[in-house]
Parts: C-alpha cells; sequence; structure tokens
C-alpha cells in the first residue's frame, strides 16, 4: 500500500472535518468518536484503504505526541487560583485513587482471567488505570462544569499516565522475566523516583527558560505572525523528548512544564496557546484516526465475554468506587462524585502502553491487548456521546461554590 494513498485518505478526512468540526462539537457525536469510526471504515477489515501495523512505532509515536501536546497547552491554561482552592481532591486521587483504582483493577482481573501470570494481569489494572486528558478534554474544557471540577479532572488526567509508567515498566520487567525477584525490591523504588523525578525536574527547568525567552522575545515584538503556532509546540516536544532521552517520564515533563509555563507566563500565553491549539487537535484526530484503521483486528483477536466484563467494569466500577473511596471526607455531592468518577475515559496513555506490551510477546499478548483495546473503543464511544449531555446537566444542577 502506497504511503501517499495512506497521506491522501487521511489528509482528505483531516479537511473534510475541519469544515464541520464547530458544528460537531456542539453534538454528542464529535472529536475522538468520529476520528475513529472512519479509522475503522478505511481500515483493511472493512473498505481496505489504510493497513497500519500495530506493532510499528508509527500508532504509539503519534499517541505520544499528541498526548505530550495535549498535557502541556491543557495544564498551561490550568486555573491556577481555583487549583489552590481544590488542591485536595486531584491529590488524593492519585496518591489514594490512582492505586486503589489499580489494585482494584488488578483484583477484578484476577477472578476474570484465571488463566494469566499475576503480572499479566497487574498490567491490565496498570495499563487501563491513567485517564486521558485529550479524550477528557469536551469535560474538562467545558464552561458549563464548575472550574473546582474541571481543574481536578485536568490534573488528575496530566499527572495519573506519568505515575503509572514506571509500575508499568516495573510489571513489563518482571512479566518478561527480564529482571529477578531478588532485583525487584531495588527496582519498585528505583524506577518511580527516576522516572517521576526526572520528568519533575526536565518540566520545570525547561519550562522557566522556556517561559523567559518567550516572554522576552514576545515583549519585544520578535514572534508574531505564523510563528506563534510553533513556540508551545515546540516547547512541550522539547519537554517530552528531553525526559525520554535522560529516562524519565515525558508524560510528566509535559503536565509540570505546562503548568509552570502558564504560572510564569501570564500576559502572552493566551495568544500563544490559542495558536498551539489548532495543531494539538490535528495530532490527537490523525492519532484517534490511525488507531480506528488498526483496531477492527484488535477487537476480534481475543474476543470473549470475559473481556467485555472486564471492559465494562474498568470503565465504571473499578474507576468509581476508588474515586468514592478516596474522597470521604470532602463534603463533596453525590451528584459530584459520580460525575468525577464517570469521567475517566482511557485513550491516548493506553495506547501507548498497549504497544509497549506488545512488543514484549508475552503469552498472554492476546487477552491483555483484547482488553485494553475494547475498554478504550467502548470509552470512546460512551464517553464521546455523555461528555456534553452529562457536562450541561451537571452544571446546571450544582453551582460553582457548591459542588
Amino acid at each position: 500500500m502506497s504511503e501517499y494513498q495512506i497521506l491522501t485518505l487521511t489528509a482528505a478526512f483531516a479537511f473534510v472535518y475541519s469544515l464541520i468540526a464547530s458544528r460537531l462539537e456542539k453534538t454528542p457525536v464529535n472529536g475522538a468518536l468520529v476520528y475513529v469510526a472512519v479509522g475503522m471504515l478505511f481500515g483493511p477489515h472493512v473498505l481496505g484503504l489504510i493497513d497500519l501495523n500495530v506493532e510499528g512505532e508509527t500508532i504509539s509515536r503519534l499517541a505520544e505526541v499528541a498526548l505530550a501536546i495535549c498535557l502541556f497547552t491543557d495544564s498551561s491554561d490550568a486555573n491556577l487560583s481555583v487549583l489552590r482552592r481544590v488542591e485536595a481532591i486531584p491529590i488524593r486521587l492519585l496518591l489514594i485513587g490512582l492505586p486503589l483504582t489499580i489494585a482494584l483493577g488488578l483484583g477484578l482481573a484476577w477472578l476474570i482471567f484465571g488463566d494469566l501470570g499475576f503480572f499479566e494481569i497487574a498490567l491490565i489494572g496498570t495499563m487501563l488505570a491513567p485517564t486521558d486528558a485529550a479524550l477528557g478534554k469536551a469535560v474538562v474544557t467545558n464552561p458549563a462544569v464548575p472550574a473546582k471540577v474541571r481543574e481536578s479532572l485536568n490534573v488528575e488526567s496530566g499527572l495519573n499516565d506519568g505515575i503509572c509508567v514506571p509500575v508499568l515498566l516495573f510489571f513489563i520487567a518482571l512479566a518478561a522475566g527480564s529482571v529477578e525477584a531478588s532485583e525487584s525490591t531495588s527496582l519498585v523504588f528505583k524506577l518511580p523516583l527516576e522516572v517521576i523525578g526526572i520528568g519533575m525536574v526536565v518540566g520545570l527547568v525547561l519550562a522557566v527558560l522556556g517561559g523567559f525567552a518567550l516572554r522576552t522575545c514576545a515583549s519585544r515584538g520578535w514572534v508574531g505572525g505564523t510563528w506563534l503556532q510553533i513556540p508551545i509546540i515546540a516547547l512541550a516536544l522539547s519537554c517530552f523528548g528531553l525526559a525520554q532521552w535522560l529516562g524519565g517520564s515525558g508524560f510528566i515533563a509535559s503536565f509540570v512544564g505546562g503548568l509552570t509555563f502558564g504560572a510564569l507566563t501570564k500576559h502572552h500565553k493566551e495568544q500563544f496557546l490559542n495558536a498551539a491549539e489548532g495543531t494539538a487537535d490535528a495530532v490527537a484526530m490523525v492519532t484517534w484516526f490511525a488507531f480506528g484503521t488498526v483496531i477492527v483486528g484488535l477487537l476480534l483477536t481475543g474476543l470473549s465475554w470475559q473481556v467485555l466484563l472486564y471492559a465494562i467494569l474498568s470503565l465504571t466500577v473499578v474507576r468509581m468506587l476508588p474515586v468514592f473511596l478516596c474522597l470521604i471526607g470532602q463534603g463533596l455531592r453525590r451528584d459530584t462524585l459520580l460525575f468525577i468518577g464517570w469521567f475517566g475515559p482511557r485513550g491516548l496513555a493506553s495506547i501507548v502502553f498497549v504497544v509497549m506490551v506488545v512488543g514484549e510477546k508475552l503469552p498472554g499478548n492476546d487477552t491483555i491487548v483484547a482488553v485494553v483495546v475494547w475498554t478504550i473503543v467502548l470509552s470512546v464511544v460512551l464517553h464521546g456521546l455523555s461528555a456534553n449531555l452529562l457536562a450541561s446537566a451537571y452544571g446546571a444542577r450544582v453551582g460553582d461554590a457548591d459542588i
């Protein structure tokens, strides 16, 4: 299949969608849902116009870039004054809710997939624990949702994928047998310190340096016109790339970098972010489109009632119960807890994790991939269809001061 054929069809879809994107954003059928559906249509199992390899690096790299840019731009636009008032919510979601989610996901996987090894089951629980910033954008940017809830969900989705990376690497190493049991104890402490620590330092340093340079040049009128689109994207990818290069989490670096950049750059921030968001949306669109072209085969491979059951539980009980437990005592309304619990979409980070695990050729690969892909697809459909409707309904019921 010609690369030019793939390029032509992808570009044509991007052009057509861009013509009606603003209209579709106001309906339940929008964003990733459309991208994935059209990708499935163009893929090898339907029209056969595009054929990509899930084991290659194309989809993984696209997902990484899209997520890095999305994390940086979303965190740059965070309302820090609101975040300071509700910091206990995302802290609890990350430090208590995330481990509970992994543990609950592991426990249910143990009951449902008894033929898999322990570390393969642990991989499933970890791969589906992080929520997706890109897929949840329709909620965290919706002004109908109280700012406190939006900022809490934004920070949670911005950091949990980076936190899950060292956990995933730990379980991959044990599942693949590349680490002896005697070395596992040191590894469990070493990986988080290196991966998260390097990511935070890289994001902080590059954002301070880049923010200073950008403020200085913007105040002197050296940056303008079409060049407004470049700095934010370049800085986001620099944070991600350098952190990954040094052995850290590029996702943590992107989020911390964006948060730092947003805090330090106030006067010119909006114009740079507005120019960059178009590129971020385009990269995300291409990623979801590419994912759609490969998933039909993945959905059919290893499909069983156990896979579907776990995917449904992952989006409901595995997400919502830890949210309720970790936010006990915060005085939140029940509908707020339900809203936060429901909007934990799975997306780009899980796609990256799938490609990482597929490359290890584990005995339970078919089941692991089927579970994760089915969960992502159901999330795209269910969260995509419900985002605008539930956000508007919830916002109308709850005032910003009483969540």
